[in-house]
């Protein structure tokens, strides 16, 4: 299936490894230009060669989520060094492992307004590409647990924030056509992710998740990235205020 998505831009926010870099590498497979930021430079370097070795044109900014003037900057770096921006995909995370109160305050600084400022600094860019083209996406990373929190939790609870500021973005710029969606994973690992730390730090919890997830399994990056590269393309331009799980079954809730 064509996702019509050759030519176009994509910036995504913690580019450089898991998800972020699954996302920005599955863009860049469809034909789709992409900006990515991250913290390190190196692996910003690395990873827009390696995206740049797809035939497609890459570019990528070390830049803290927390600044809002930085945001602006990269994200005005972005569009003019691509030219302009199609999807926008905020993955960037604080993923603190306690719930005091600094935890509290870098999940809702990068998680939550982090999304904020990339959606404010991108719009004039989204708005002109779904002029052009008749679509633009915004699509935010959030995680099951938003759903079905096993503990108070700041992951959990800014997680679960993020999901209902996306709705209020769907529904105020349907008519713009710009669409704003959520993908929701289930637990991902992926070599130097939290789960390979939990892997080798407390082997018996790491165990019983395998084994309370349907499939036997964790997911893949490479799963996650499908989905939200789909669900970012004009091949799903009727799609926007919707919230996407892909957890293999771990939640036992009914979405309706």
């Amino acid at each position: 299936m064509d996702l019509e998505l050759k030519g176009k831009v994509a910036v995504v926010s913690g580019g450089t490894r898991g998800i972020g870099r699954a996302i920005a590498e599955c863009f860049a497979d469809e034909g789709a230009h992409v900006a990515i930021c991250a913290r390190n430079q190196a692996d910003i370097d690395a990873t827009v060669a390696a995206l740049e070795a797809k035939g497609v044109k890459a570019w990528g900014q070390s830049v803290d989520i927390s600044d809002s003037p930085a945001i602006d900057g990269f994200v005005a770096g972005a569009a003019q060094a691509l030219g302009g921006i199609d999807v926008l995909i905020s993955n960037a995370s604080a993923l603190p492992r306690t719930d005091d109160e600094d935890a509290w305050r870098s999940m809702f600084e990068i998680d939550m307004l982090g999304a904020l400022r990339l959606f404010n600094a991108a719009q004039p860019y989204l708005e002109k590409a779904a002029v052009h083209s008749g679509d633009a996406a915004f699509t935010i990373i959030s995680s099951m647990v938003a759903a079905e929190p096993y503990k108070p939790s700041p992951y959990s609870a800014i997680k679960a924030g993020l999901i209902n500021y996306a709705k209020g973005v769907a529904r105020v710029h349907a008519g713009k056509k710009i669409r704003c969606n959520v993908l929701s994973p289930g637990n991902v690992y992926f070599k130097g992710g939290v789960w390979q730390t939990i892997q080798q730090d407390m082997p018996d919890y790491f165990d019983s998740m395998i084994k309370a997830n349907p499939t036997g399994r964790m997911g893949t990056p490479e799963e996650i990235a499908s989905a939200v590269v789909f669900l970012s393309s004009p091949r799903s331009s009727f799609t926007t205020g919707a919230n996407l799980v892909v957890d293999g079954c771990l939640t036992q809730r009914a979405s309706f």
